[in-house]
């Protein structure tokens, strides 16, 4: 199957309470190969990827996942997206973007998540928010 955008909005959309894509529809679209990174970890093939989204999962109480915008050019996808995680009552929101790369039958290879971990974990915790603010505006004025 070609990726397009129908297909890859089902992947990355997820309301909170309902059901995360099963391993079958990460088969349909990945490359048994996939090479995944994001802030927090690199994996390679397609288990490492299946054990690293169902552990994301498993370490919630609930994720939430929608899509804004996707963009496919020959052999290079983005999406963006707004994620969110409730864990432990809080709720966590990330936004950020997935660069797909694809292989020449149409197969995601490459899966990398652009996101701001530290801002999203820690920001709206009351000592360590103001701290990562103060460290942010450090770098940036």
């Amino acid at each position: 199957m070609i990726i397009n955008e129908t297909e890859l909005k089902k992947l990355f959309t997820k309301a909170y309470g309902t059901v995360a894509p099963s391993r079958e529809d990460w088969e349909a679209l990945y490359s048994k190969d996939v090479k995944f990174i994001d802030p927090t970890q690199a994996k390679t093939g397609i288990d490492a990827y299946i054990k690293a989204q169902e552990g994301l999962i498993n370490r919630c109480d609930d994720v939430y996942l929608e899509t804004h915008a996707i963009a496919i050019n020959r052999d290079v996808a983005f999406v963006e997206w707004t994620m969110g995680l409730k864990i432990k009552g809080l709720e966590f929101i990330y936004p950020g973007t997935t660069r797909l790369v694809l292989d020449e039958i149409g197969m995601v290879k490459e899966h990398r998540d652009y996101f701001d971990f530290c801002s999203g974990t820690f920001g709206s915790v009351p000592v360590l928010g103001s701290f990562f603010r103060w460290l942010y505006k450090r770098f940036v004025d």
